[in-house]
């Protein structure tokens, strides 16, 4: 599931000299014990990326069992600007993980990842708008944000902001980009909108 992949980076091309590197080797080797305590000791250290790392694994269970403090990091990687850890922290708070539900807060994490570039805190971001849940109800400003998580790729943004051109949802008529998006969507495999795409294709003149 999204919200526990552990996110790893090489922050050095061609070398694993930097400790952050070092964990990630550990980690991609299978060596959970040695990953842990790399990113532990970087986290202690105030390392952002090593914080959310470790945060997830703590989540997952891979120190033996899931730790409660796992929240206390990527709290602290989030603040640190680790896109990953606003959108898991979002998410968080939309589904109560182990924090009370709140869709205000999730809101707000979703749209700094969103505003990173995070393509589901985009999608995400944008249903939150557009449900007015966390947020006042906003189809333009839905709109604004399924077509950015459209653009980077997001299978369901492209369905969304094609229905939202074709009903004039948060944004005006227009069944050309209605077709493009649909299409889009389509050739990454979703079959409704290849029927949508399909329909639309017949009905234009």
């Amino acid at each position: 599931m999204t919200h526990l992949t552990l996110a790893l980076c090489l922050l050095s091309a061609t070398t694993l000299a930097a400790p952050i590197d070092e964990a990630y080797a550990a980690y991609a080797r299978g060596d959970r014990p040695i990953a842990l305590q790399r990113y532990r000791q970087l986290a202690e250290q105030g390392h952002a990326l090593a914080q959310f790392n470790y945060a997830m694994m703590l989540r997952r269970g891979e120190a033996g069992q899931t730790q409660e403090d796992w929240l206390v990091w990527l709290e602290k990687a989030a603040t640190g600007g680790v896109m990953n850890a606003n959108y898991v922290l979002g998410l968080a708070y939309e589904r109560g993980d182990g924090v009370p539900v709140s869709q205000v807060l999730a809101t707000r994490w979703f749209k700094l990842a969103a505003e990173q570039g995070h393509t589901e805190a985009q999608l995400d971001l944008g249903t939150q708008y557009f449900l007015g849940r966390g947020a006042p109800k906003d189809y333009t400003e839905a709109a604004r944000w399924y077509e950015k998580a459209a653009e980077g790729g997001n299978m369901g943004a492209q369905y969304l902001i094609a229905s939202m051109y074709e009903h004039g949802d948060g944004r005006p008529v227009d069944i050309a980009q209605a077709l493009m998006w649909y299409t889009a969507a389509a050739r990454q495999g979703d079959p409704a909108a290849k029927l949508k795409a399909e329909v639309l294709a017949r009905s234009r003149p």
